[in-house]
């Protein structure tokens, strides 16, 4: 749909508000439950923008939820997905908008074409409702639909589709005992069309420490890093997909002066892939062969080898209601030894228990025995402290848990932005 919402309804002349009494706690506005994540989930923005419904924040009080889900376009922007879902009296209700932003657009212009879109949808649902007099509509001359993918014939495109960018950085700090200097770049081409996505990324990093440590000579580290990675695939059937991974790099940290890997690889979706961003169930495998070349000598007496690889990931993760969920699962093993393998499991929750009421929680384990490239050497005691060398492992993990309680009123349609960076932090140098 990208802007095709638009030619029929303009952003600023969307309605005319209802007085502002009825707009706290007045029945007869839809009341919204707004569930986002992501990029423009600027909830205050939409309350200010659409003061003609009622913003609550139990989904228990509400007529409507709706779920913002996005992701990115082959052209730099992003895609919206609002899927509208009819709650209590109105369960049954169902509604699915598209909005696509530029990639040239400011944050306020994606902000005013997702508030366009929202105020369309919540019109359409007052018209499915029976409810009169909600909003006044201002039409626009029609422009021509856009689609996701112009052709040729629609508009010439000198640059065929790809996307290029540009990024660099310089840091410097320090004080009497230690400096830090971290310079880094990076540069990518992208095209996506409906049959192809090709990512073309680069980078190189450099850095240098210096720190002084009492009676001994100072510690110096120097390096540079640098990767240049390739990812094509091609869409092969309407759930499946093929193509490559491929990379040349350099990493000091884990011992390797440079490495060239090519990857083949193919994925299995079981929904459709337009459904992604609310759920997702994919079967990813790839093999391939990769070539090293060691700064130090590694732990099995190597200084350079090529050795294959294969590994296999599962990926679940759904937007519902309810909350969101997630699970992933991937397995590797270099082919020459079975016994050398990497197993990760990682998951997260977010789940709605009562209104108000909501727990989540994020892990991860993993069971390392592939890190051939450790160097054979000791690594000092700075090394260690900084964490500037790949360390031997067997086991890794990680967890979070937590709860999020709300009560009170359950109506948050006034934004009042005074005061709004008053008294922040509370530094310990005061």
């Amino acid at each position: 749909m990208r802007r095709s919402l638009f030619f029929a309804v303009t952003a600023l002349g969307l309605l005319a508000a209802p007085p502002v009494a009825a707009q706290n706690g007045d029945g007869a506005l839809p009341r919204i439950f707004f569930d986002c994540e992501g990029p423009n989930c600027n909830s205050e923005y939409y309350r200010t923008e659409i003061d003609w419904v009622n913003w609550v924040r139990d989904r228990q009080d509400a007529d409507l939820h709706v779920i913002v889900t996005s992701q990115n376009t082959g052209a730099g922007g992003r895609e919206y997905q609002l899927d509208i879902l009819g709650v209590g009296a109105h369960e049954g209700y169902e509604d699915q908008v598209r909005y696509s932003s530029l990639p040239t657009d400011t944050e306020r212009e994606s902000l005013d074409g997702l508030t366009g879109t929202l105020g369309l949808a919540f019109a359409r649902f007052a018209n499915e409702a029976g409810i009169r007099g909600l909003v006044e509509v201002m039409g626009r001359r029609s422009a021509p639909a856009e689609a996701g993918v112009v052709s040729a014939e629609e508009v010439e495109d000198p640059w065929n589709l790809w996307v290029f960018r540009l990024n660099g950085s310089a840091n410097f700090d320090g004080e009497d005992t230690r400096e830090n200097t971290r310079i880094n770049s990076w540069v990518s081409a992208n095209r996506v069309s409906p049959t192809w996505k090709i990512n073309l990324f680069a980078n190189v990093n450099y850095s240098h420490r210096r720190i002084e440590i009492t009676d001994e000579p100072d510690f110096t580290d120097e390096r540079t890093d640098y990767s240049f990675t390739q990812t094509v695939a091609y869409t092969l059937a309407e759930h499946w997909s093929v193509g490559f991974r491929s990379e040349v790099r350099r990493m000091v940290s884990a011992n390797q002066d440079f490495r060239a890997e090519f990857s083949p690889a193919i994925e299995y979706s079981f929904f459709p892939y337009e459904d992604a961003t609310r759920r997702a169930f994919t079967v990813y495998y790839q093999v391939g062969a990769a070539y090293r070349d060691y700064i130090e000598e590694t732990i099995f007496g190597e200084l350079s080898e090529t050795r294959w690889e294969q590994s296999l990931e599962v990926e679940f993760s759904q937007r519902q209601p309810w909350g969101e969920a997630g699970l992933t699962v991937r397995g590797s093993h270099f082919l020459h030894d079975l016994d050398l393998y990497n197993v990760n499991l990682q998951g997260d929750i977010d789940f709605r228990i009562v209104r108000g009421f909501s727990v989540n929680a994020r892990g991860n384990v993993g069971w390392v025995n592939d890190q051939i490239y450790l160097s054979g050497e000791d690594a000092t005691s700075a090394e260690e402290l900084l964490d500037l060398v790949r360390r031997g492992q067997s086991f890794t993990y990680g967890m979070q848990v937590g709860f999020s309680l709300q009560f009170g009123s359950i109506y948050n349609n006034v934004v009042n932005n005074r005061f709004g960076g008053g008294g922040g932090g509370g530094g310990g140098g005061r």
